[in-house]
């Protein structure tokens, strides 16, 4: 896909922020620090269209940003960062939980998961919540420069096996050197397509 233009819409703290004007939403979904941002400014060619943090749990709203006018991808808050309270770790979840509700059809999910670390066991909890929802969109394993080149068919396989994919394709990414981006938007190309 060709990126015309990419920009930051408006951040959404609450419900009343969620947009809703009836353009597909692309939902990247992951760990705190698991790179959905980076992720983000990568697929767009924008180096600091999304704020990147080296610091866990910077991401705390929904952030929408609208691509070639035509589509929105959501950067969701992070799950599972343990150095905030409880109680705003569930503000965080019924945030993404009503985001999830009202989201139309339109809207579809990549699970970002660590290649180096693996899926988690939020990670699984994330996956099982988003499939009971029909969400499961692409699962993407980022950070795959970080595993040696003997080490990744092995780390795709644990990451298919402990998230029990069935079908699809796991993208392995890296927003450093750009591997997977073509496959990325082709799997994004499929989504708003259908």
């Amino acid at each position: 896909m060709k990126i015309e233009t990419a920009r930051f819409v408006q951040a959404a703290h609450s419900q009343d922020g969620f947009l809703s004007d009836g353009r597909p939403e692309i939902a990247l979904v992951g760990r705190s620090n698991v790179g959905k941002s980076s992720l983000l400014n990568r697929l767009v060619g924008r180096n600091k269209l999304a704020r990147i943090s080296s610091t866990p749990g910077r991401t705390r709203a929904i952030n929408y940003f609208l691509i070639n006018d035509r589509f929105y991808l959501a950067d969701l808050p992070g799950y599972g960062y343990a150095k905030v309270s409880k109680t705003e770790r569930a503000a965080w979840g019924r945030l993404m939980d009503a985001y999830f509700q009202q989201a139309g059809p339109g809207c579809a999910c990549i699970q970002l998961v660590d290649a180096k670390v693996g899926a988690t066991p939020l990670d699984v909890q994330a996956h099982e919540y988003l499939d009971s929802l029909g969400r499961v969109g692409e699962v993407v394993a980022t950070k795959i420069d970080k595993v040696g080149r003997s080490r990744r068919a092995a780390a795709l396989r644990d990451i298919r096996q402990q998230l029990q994919l069935q079908d699809g394709e796991i993208i392995p990414f890296s927003a450093r050197t750009g591997e997977g981006i073509k496959k990325l938007w082709r799997a994004i190309d499929n989504r708003l397509a259908g």
